[in-house]
């Protein structure tokens, strides 16, 4: 990606070879600070473009990551000055709306290349868990500056001295705005994490829920698919700001399934270091299956507690999921899909 951008000149194999480790990290942080993978990746590029014309003055005596982040982090910054101002719905509990701003995208696990743990001894949260939708949710109701400075501080582990350095401030505000931002932020996050959750489960527990959720909604089998979903489970489909509380409304929702058994076929995935499914709908035509929706699902213990459908098959390719799947066989029985084991890390809308 790098080396396509900047061409293969001596200081471009060099600004390559220096920045190539921390790419994933980067575009990770572009996509805390903008919610959305595809600002993040215009974001990204714009970061490498600064980093790159910038890359001849740099004090090669310096250390490269703090300000390959400051320079990513300006540019999120920009980026949000620039873009229109969306209006956030409310979280739940309150009068309306949903638990995740409008516009929060998926982020395929396949591109974090982040390892686990802490970035640094630092961190208050760890990397894969950073990255989760309520937390990233979460992050778009603090201010920008806010958003930023919590990051570096508490997912990026950075001290408060350098902190202040790559948001060119003091250490005294730093120190303010972060606070700030996790009063914001704490009381919004689900307890435990997704991560905490899959790490209790283990990944033979995940894999039969996984299939379980599969069949169910493949064979429109409603009564089984109630049994998996807590009480007050949440449904909400992000781009056309729908969402609704508790088993009762979902069942009423666009999430359960309509019509003859196995019009419906899933593919399992991993998103936001969560669990998640790759939704095809049949095409009566042709028989073959094409893309409905994304569905990324959050656990409580054994039970589903949330399910975030997002319905633009045009990201289906971030998730290395097929742009087509082919017609049952005569008699019901489908042909075979793509492995659908679990991938490790990490007014009423209509009815599917």
């Amino acid at each position: 990606m790098v080396r396509s951008a900047f061409g293969p000149t001596r200081e471009g194999d060099d600004f390559t070879r220096l920045v190539q480790p921390y790419l994933a990290g980067l575009g990770a942080h572009c996509y805390r600070m903008l919610g959305s993978s595809h600002d993040a990746d215009d974001a990204l590029q714009d970061a490498l473009l600064r980093a790159w014309r910038g890359f001849h003055g740099f004090d090669a005596s310096r250390a490269l990551q703090p300000w390959l982040y400051k320079v990513a982090t300006n540019a999120c910054l920009d980026a949000i000055a620039k873009r229109s101002r969306r209006k956030l719905p409310s979280g739940p509990g309150e009068t309306h709306g949903g638990p995740e701003p409008a516009w929060i995208e998926p982020y395929a696990d396949q591109r974090l290349g982040l390892p686990d743990g802490y970035a640094s001894p630092d961190a208050r949260y760890e990397q894969r868990e950073a990255v989760e939708l309520a937390f990233v949710a979460a992050l778009q109701h603090v201010t920008p500056r806010q958003r930023a400075v919590l990051i570096l501080r508490d997912v990026l582990g950075f001290s408060a001295n350098e902190t202040a350095e790559l948001v060119d401030t003091s250490p005294a505000s730093v120190n303010s705005a972060v606070r700030r931002a996790r009063q914001t932020v704490e009381k919004r996050l689900p307890v435990p994490s997704q991560l905490e959750t899959i790490r209790s489960l283990g990944d033979e527990r995940l894999r039969e829920i996984a299939r379980q959720f599969m069949d169910a909604f493949e064979s429109g089998d409603v009564q089984t698919i109630l049994a998996v979903l807590a009480e007050d489970v949440a449904f909400s489909m992000p781009e056309e700001r729908t969402w609704c509380r508790g088993r009762d409304a979902v069942s009423r929702s666009w999430l359960m399934p309509s019509g003859p058994p196995r019009s419906l076929r899933y593919i399992q995935t991993r998103a936001n270091g969560q669990l998640a499914f790759g939704v095809y709908r049949v095409e009566e035509r042709s028989g073959q299956y094409l893309p409905l929706a994304l569905d990324v699902v959050s656990l409580r213990g054994t039970l589903v507690v949330a399910v975030a459908a997002f319905r633009a098959p045009e990201i289906f390719s971030r998730f290395a999921l097929p742009d087509r799947l082919p017609p049952a066989r005569e008699g019901g029985v489908a042909q075979p899909v793509p492995d659908r084991r679990l991938l490790t890390p990490s007014a009423p809308a209509p009815r599917r």
